[in-house]
């Protein structure tokens, strides 16, 4: 009973260890990702009027008719649509003035206050989480 309780134990604490130095592996080893989206911006437009899946097909065929133009989603609850474009052909101003023309919406572009603007921001990870602080030392050391 002994014997195989120790072996039991041994084999749980191997097994640990070994995923322990593969995660350390990855991490020490794993190279960023690049993402040539230098020229694509992420812009929002807030509706004033109510908006149902009809209507925001109509938005997104005007949209996507407007040029600089990459993609869209919406939340009709909220009545809120963010959008992507390539700054280098449409600012977020063009591209909102050329969709209020084509559909006389009631809306407002969204713009981001300075302050807001100004703050580092990570979505994947949070700096003061346990595996933030792990990763990092883990690159320090191995760097």
């Amino acid at each position: 009973m002994k014997s195989k309780v120790k072996i039991t134990a041994i084999t749980i604490f191997s097994v640990a260890l070994l995923f322990f130095v593969v995660l350390v592996y990855h991490i020490a080893t794993a190279k960023p990702v690049v993402y040539d989206n230098s020229t694509m911006q992420i812009s929002r437009i807030d509706f004033k009027e109510p908006l149902d899946t009809l209507k925001m097909k109509e938005i997104h065929r005007d949209l996507k008719s407007i040029p600089g133009f990459i993609s869209d989603s919406y939340n009709l609850k909220k009545g809120i649509l963010v959008y992507f474009h390539d700054n280098r052909i449409a600012d977020s101003k063009t591209i909102y003035n050329a969709l209020i023309l084509k559909g006389n919406y009631k809306a407002d572009r969204y713009i981001i206050s300075k302050s807001l603007a100004s703050n580092e921001v990570c979505p994947v990870m949070n700096k003061g989480s346990l595996s933030y602080k792990f990763s990092k030392t883990v690159k320090q050391i191995f760097n």
